[in-house]
């Protein structure tokens, strides 16, 4: 079994608030074997396949398995970071749609609309003095400045964007100099049209991977945090992009 029935219980219930943690693309260990455990709620499809790079996009390799509630799984050894996927849905109206990971934590530059595979551990943290003052309320009972920036306008190198590394640097070096407290970012969730300042979302999971990966991303806030510079990421759940391959 994938998923243990509480879980299944909350997700239908709409209060499973780590539902992250029990969709998309996760490394596992089955019988000693590491690989990576993907699940896709499709509860009105035919037929579910995972298709890649790994497998030539071909769906007959590496069909997902039916569980409870609608939701497809399947267990691949020894996939690496940074696959690329996407789910190949068979209706029963005989339709074949090829579809990113709503829940995937990584994408494939604009303009390819796949999901990667990425392992979100390993990432050694450097802000314990900032969680401290956090956990003890001194950052909440503090005076507030905030910088709003969207990461891919504020400045350019070579015509091109910053990366999260060059932002870690330079971006957050400016807002201390400047005295403010927090930064807030225009969205980072994946979008596929620059234009848009990202208030075009495809992946809520996904940071976009114009800036660097996810850990690149870490590095990024973990140094907004030594510097004392706190976080503040907009969300924007009433600009969803319509976008059939995504």
């Amino acid at each position: 079994m994938y998923h243990s029935d509480h879980d299944l219980f909350l997700f239908h219930q709409g209060s499973h608030f780590l539902s992250y943690q029990m969709l998309g693309a996760h490394p596992v260990i089955v019988e000693g074997c590491r690989g990576v455990r993907f699940s896709v709620w499709a509860p009105k499809a035919k037929q579910v396949s995972l298709v890649g790079d790994f497998n030539g996009w071909r769906g007959d390799k590496h069909v997902l398995e039916r569980g409870k509630s609608g939701i497809w799984s399947i267990f691949v050894p020894e996939l690496m970071d940074g696959e690329l996927y996407k789910y190949e849905i068979h209706t029963f109206n005989g339709n074949v749609l090829l579809k990113a990971d709503p829940y995937g934590f990584y994408s494939e530059l604009r303009p390819g609309t796949a999901s990667r595979f990425f392992d979100l551990s390993g990432y050694c943290w450097g802000d314990s003095e900032w969680q401290e003052e956090k956990k003890n309320n001194v950052i909440y009972n503090s005076p507030v400045l905030i910088y709003e920036v969207h990461l891919g306008s504020w400045k350019r190198k070579d015509g091109g964007f910053l990366s999260y590394r060059d932002l870690a640097q330079e971006l957050v070096d400016y807002v201390a100099e400047m005295g403010y407290t927090h930064l807030e970012l225009l969205p980072l969730t994946e979008h596929p049209y620059d234009g848009s300042w990202g208030y075009q979302t495809t992946g809520y999971y996904s940071a976009t991977s114009r800036y660097g990966d996810p850990h690149e991303l870490m590095y990024f806030v973990d140094r907004c945090h030594q510097r004392g510079i706190g976080v503040i990421l907009d969300w924007v759940p009433g600009h969803f992009c319509k976008d059939s391959m995504a």
